[in-house]
C-alpha cells in the first residue's frame, strides 16, 4: 500500500506515512511468524524513509504495547485471565488508551514532526525496556491516561480491576 501511494502521488508531492506494528522487542515465543512480520514492518519503515526522503516523504511507525480496546475481550482461557495483571509489567503501572495511540499518529503526520523520519515510536509505558532480571519497583498511583475519545470503551476484561 505504501509503495503504491508513493508511486502514484507522494513521489511528486511529498507526504507522511505512519506504519503500524506492535511490540516485538522481547521476542514472541509461540508467535514467531507475527514477530517476524512486525520486525519486517519496522525495517520497511527505516528503508522507505531513506529511499523516499529525497521526494519529501517522511516514513515513521508506531508500536503500541498493551492498549485497552474491545479486542481484549476476544481472548479466552489463560491469556484472558492474564490481561488484568498486565499493568503490573509496565513501569507506568497502567495500560495505554486508544487515544494515546491516535495522538502519537496525529503528531507524526503533522508539520510538528517535519524532521522525524525512519523512527518507530513505542507507545507502551516503557514495558518493552528493561529485563526480567530487573524487578519493577512498587509504583505510586499511575498517572492519568489521555482519553480523547468521548466514547472510549473499557474492555470488560479490565472492568473487574476497577
Amino acid at each position: 500500500m505504501a509503495r503504491e501511494v508513493f508511486n502514484q502521488s507522494m513521489n511528486k508531492h511529498g507526504g507522511a506515512i505512519v506504519n503500524m506494528l506492535a511490540d516485538m522487542w522481547g521476542g514472541m515465543p509461540g508467535m514467531g511468524h507475527s514477530g517476524a512480520a512486525r520486525a519486517g514492518m519496522d525495517n520497511f519503515t527505516k528503508t522507505a524513509a531513506v529511499e523516499w526522503g529525497c521526494a519529501g516523504v517522511r516514513v515513521n511507525a508506531v508500536a503500541p504495547g498493551w492498549i485497552a480496546s474491545s479486542g481484549m475481550d476476544t481472548y479466552e482461557g489463560a491469556f484472558k485471565a492474564l490481561i488484568p495483571s498486565l499493568r503490573e509489567h509496565v513501569p507506568l503501572k497502567r495500560i495505554g488508551t486508544e487515544s494515546e495511540v491516535s495522538a502519537a499518529i496525529v503528531f507524526l503526520l503533522s508539520p510538528a514532526a517535519a524532521f522525524i523520519s525512519g523512527s518507530t515510536l513505542r507507545i507502551d509505558g516503557a514495558a518493552s525496556l528493561g529485563s526480567r532480571a530487573w524487578p519493577l519497583h512498587k509504583a505510586q498511583p499511575p498517572g492519568a491516561p489521555f482519553n480523547g475519545f468521548h466514547r472510549a470503551y473499557l474492555p470488560d476484561v479490565l472492568k473487574a480491576g476497577e
